[in-house]
């Protein structure tokens, strides 16, 4: 007797190679943050004092690629999240997605050049203002998913709502990052730190449907 085949087909198999392909890219985008971040070399027999000093060196650079891999960590998860609510694929999923993650797939770029030009105006805007066109592609793949006939059925209305304001969240939070920046270029990227409170804002405006 032929054995059954296991090999999936048909509109669900091409929804997993679409979110297996974006898992692989988010994982080599968030190691290839590191590659920037040089190992100081010195002369053979140097003072250990300065080895410390060429490593306290490299700080800006470690704050860059920390705050990127949680940027990124982040983009994964909401794209995780986002997928785990769909039920059919779509071709027209393909453009969008690849979109995310070629503005993704830049992010190591900016993150060198804010990290390599700290608390400086245009690197730190040009930072910000490329996490805002990534959370706009975001928002926009996050509409798309949620929204039939992509979206699972039974998916809970509330969960849809979260996960679209979760996206909205992370614009605002980069467009407030990129606001201060033109003022107060240090405080750009701590401003990421609004995110959280955007989406609470959001969760909890008036009028929010459910």
């Amino acid at each position: 007797m032929a054995r059954e085949s296991t090999v999936a087909h048909g509109p669900e198999h091409g929804l997993e190679r679409l979110i297996f392909f974006s898992d692989a890219v988010f994982a080599i985008v968030i190691t290839l943050l590191v590659i920037d971040i040089h190992a100081p070399h010195l002369r053979f027999g140097s003072p250990d004092r300065d080895y410390w000093i060429a490593l306290v060196n490299l700080t800006p650079e470690f704050l860059g690629f920390f705050i990127s891999f949680f940027v990124i960590g982040f983009f994964w998860a909401g794209h995780h999240r986002t997928f785990s609510l769909a039920a059919h694929y779509s071709p027209r999923l393909l453009f969008p997605n690849l979109m995310l993650l070629a503005s993704v797939a830049a992010m190591p770029f900016f993150t060198a050049f804010a990290s390599a030009n700290p608390s400086m105006r245009v690197p730190i805007f040009c930072y910000c203002a490329w996490l805002v066109v990534a959370a706009v592609l975001n928002r926009r793949l996050q509409t798309l998913v949620t929204s039939p006939p992509i979206v699972d059925e039974h998916a809970a209305a509330e969960a849809i709502l979260i996960t679209r304001d979760r996206g909205t969240a992370v614009i605002l939070g980069a467009a407030t990052g990129m606001v201060t920046s033109l003022f107060v270029p240090v405080l750009g990227q701590i401003m990421l730190c609004t995110i959280p409170l955007w989406r609470l804002a959001l969760q909890h405006r008036p009028g929010r449907k459910r």
